[in-house]
């Protein structure tokens, strides 16, 4: 799913340099992804994917009640991303997301291309 162009990925947290960041609404929207068809992946290819990821990550639990955003995404479903950062006291929202990456410098959490990102690794 990553391609060569973001398989280095795994390696980065599977090596501890970061740790990726899900929550329940963040999981959910994972397993419909992986289940795109655009994605041609078969059963065993989504849990290869899951097992390479889930190890890795902290889960973090987002308040009951969610606090009002400074600003708000185009796609209010990726609102749940902000407030995942900010429970999670992230670095980065990393993405390739147009909608988040709208918000670079007006959310309270900095949201980065992978590519910039990469840049850190360097």
């Amino acid at each position: 799913m990553f391609g060569r162009g973001l398989a280095w990925l795994r390696g980065v947290w599977a090596n501890g340099s970061v740790t990726p960041l899900i929550c329940r609404e963040t999981a959910g929207e994972l397993l419909e992804v992986l289940n795109y068809r655009k994605f041609k992946l078969d059963p065993a290819r989504r849990a290869a994917l899951l097992e390479d990821f889930m190890p890795y990550a902290e889960i973090v639990l987002l308040p009951d009640v969610l606090p009002d955003l400074p600003a708000a995404c185009r796609d209010a479903d990726d609102d749940v991303f902000i407030h995942l950062a900010l429970a999670g006291q992230a670095d980065f929202l990393v993405t390739s997301d147009r909608d988040l990456l709208a918000l670079q410098g007006a959310a309270p959490v900095r949201i980065v291309t992978v590519e910039a990102w990469r840049g850190f690794f360097r």
